[in-house]
């Protein structure tokens, strides 16, 4: 059983997703305002959060920078009416995890559901993949934690992912799209440099007072990250 938190206000849509997301897997939970959403997500472990983020009480932005700041890694999808660029680039600075605007094709929210649910699911590969590293650096996917040299590093949840996916691809280039379309799950074109802004904040986090600099810029390209006493290809 998948539980879900549904943090709507507006009813009409919670019952439209209600009978959308209508399968015996799914458990749906439904808070009414930001603060109501806020409590039952710090009380009681969620699979996936859907958030609005004009909310009675308090907004989803807010809401979300809290479970955050609560060490809460639960997946969060604003769905929200607010469908300009700077919108959506507030909800991932605000550490959600995918952003759909509204009105919204239920058939889409169905498939980015079932992409989130999956990725908990699967035993096997949170198995396989809980301890990843390159070089002095490591990142632990269980405890959420990173540590260079031994030393432990202070990510936020959006600073984690990103380290995570270039881990992941490790000495290959990744450019700014992949980065969007796998850090952020954003499946289509922003104008927009939130990509370069966390990489300065990644970099001042993994590099500064590191002779050995791991994470790199291609110019035109993207960003790679690598072992520069490794032998290069």
């Amino acid at each position: 059983m998948m539980e879900i938190l549904l943090i709507e206000d507006d009813t009409a849509v919670v019952s439209l997703i209600r009978r959308g997301l209508a399968d015996p897997n799914f458990n749906i939970s439904v808070a009414l305002s930001g603060l109501s959403g806020l409590e039952m997500a710090l009380s009681t472990t969620y699979d996936l959060i859907i958030l609005d983020i004009m909310l009675p009480g308090m907004d989803g932005l807010k809401v979300c920078k809290k479970i955050r700041e609560h060490g809460r890694q639960v997946p969060v999808l604003i769905l929200s009416a607010l469908d300009q660029p700077e919108d959506i680039v507030d909800g991932f600075e605000n550490d959600a995890d995918d952003y759909l605007t509204k009105p919204f094709n239920m058939s889409e929210l169905k498939a980015r559901v079932g992409r989130f649910l999956r990725k908990r699911a699967d035993p096997i590969e949170r198995e396989q993949r809980n301890l990843l590293s390159l070089a002095d650096l490591h990142l632990d996917l269980d405890s959420k934690s990173a540590a260079r040299a031994g030393n432990p590093i202070a990510l936020t949840a959006t600073e984690f992912r990103l380290l995570e996916y270039l881990i992941r691809n490790a000495k290959r280039v990744v450019s700014r799209m992949d980065i969007l379309e796998n850090v952020w799950d954003m499946e289509f074109n922003l104008s927009t440099n939130v990509v370069d802004v966390y990489i300065n904040y990644l970099r001042n986090k993994i590099d500064k007072g590191f002779d050995r600099k791991l994470l790199h810029t291609k110019v035109g390209m993207g960003y790679i990250l690598k072992d520069p006493d490794e032998t290069a290809n």
